[in-house]
């Protein structure tokens, strides 16, 4: 299977009028076109297959806008090749539109003063949706995000939460192939979050709409997007999975061991001690083929151990400690 977007050595730079200060910086400004240029995006080159959930990652001015307005086919890319659904995008954007669908976390595609179906029923005449797909579509997104007591209020009435989950089930609603996300759940509370991440692994797993998330909201990315893209100053630094960019780092999972009383001091060769606080002893793992079993095995019986807890890497930590090196592991993956 061909994938859903290819991108080979893309490049986007901007021309930018240079300024000279003062009053006869500014006269000469009138008369001279002297530019300079900004390298938005620097040969960036990656393949999503149909079905895939995809973080596309960055801090401000890495780049992610310019390449998602890209394969959009909002602008052209100034090198390399992009392919969306098998056309370039810039060249066959209306085309491509009918099979895209886009979230803005703060633009509203939705019609302030209408009722939420009324917007709704437009969008079915603007995508032609047949009558019986559009209503066996509206019932699923209705119910699998609980929009039913709202669909007949206007928007403007709606909580941040209410109108999120409408902005995205007006993105859906004509089987778009590909769903653009940026920063879905932004301002929304812990319960709406939660709706709304559910809802977009469902759509994912289940219709196998692909997804192209940007966001930074850690979470987001841990429980909808397996996949990371990350990218600074322009250029891609990783492409993979988080688990690969965890082991890469060698982020280390830690382990807690409770015991009835304080067995004392304890030494294990599969772990490092990183705490001791008496009955309770806090290990890191350094090794990822390190197993639980592994390590019960070492400490074997007579300790009173009463609990046992592993936990995983914090996300957050784990791309923090990315970026913060991230010319030595660049060159490294």
């Amino acid at each position: 299977m061909s994938p859903i977007i290819s991108a080979s050595g893309v490049g986007k730079t901007f021309r930018q009028l240079k300024r000279q200060s003062g009053f006869g910086g500014a006269i000469r400004s009138l008369f001279s076109r002297d530019y300079s240029e900004i390298r938005a995006v620097d040969g960036v080159s990656f393949a999503i297959e149909p079905g895939e959930a995809v973080d596309y990652l960055g801090p401000n001015g890495a780049g992610k806008s310019t390449m998602i307005k890209m394969i959009t086919g909002i602008l052209t890319p100034s090198a390399g090749s992009l392919s969306v659904l098998g056309r370039e995008p810039h060249a066959n954007r209306m085309v491509n539109a009918r099979e895209i669908g886009v979230v803005f976390g703060q633009r509203s595609q939705l019609w302030w003063d209408l009722p939420v179906r009324d917007s709704y029923d437009l969008n079915r005449h603007i995508y032609d949706i047949p009558e019986a797909r559009f209503a066996d579509n509206l019932a699923f997104l209705t119910a699998m995000l609980d929009m039913a007591p709202y669909l007949d209020r206007p928007v403007r009435q709606l909580s941040l939460g209410q109108r999120m989950r409408a902005e995205i089930a007006l993105a859906l609603l004509h089987d778009p192939k590909i769903l653009f996300l940026d920063e879905p759940t932004i301002g929304l509370d812990v319960v709406a979050k939660d709706a709304v991440r559910r809802f977009l692994s469902e759509v994912n797993k289940q219709r196998g709409t692909t997804i192209i998330l940007t966001t930074h909201d850690l979470v987001d990315i841990e429980e909808i997007c397996p996949r990371l893209i990350m990218v600074d100053d322009g250029k891609l630094l990783f492409d993979g999975e988080l688990k690969r960019l965890r082991a890469t780092l060698g982020s280390r999972r830690r382990l807690i061991l409770e015991f009835a009383t304080d067995p004392g001091p304890l030494a294990l060769a599969t772990a490092t001690l990183a705490a001791d606080e008496g009955a309770t002893k806090h290990f890191l793992l350094e090794n990822e083929t390190v197993s639980l079993l592994d390590v019960l095995g070492e400490l074997g019986r007579g300790h009173g151990l009463k609990d046992v807890k592993l936990e995983e890497p914090d996300i957050e930590e784990v791309i923090r400690t990315f970026y913060q090196n991230k010319p030595k592991l660049a060159a490294a993956l």
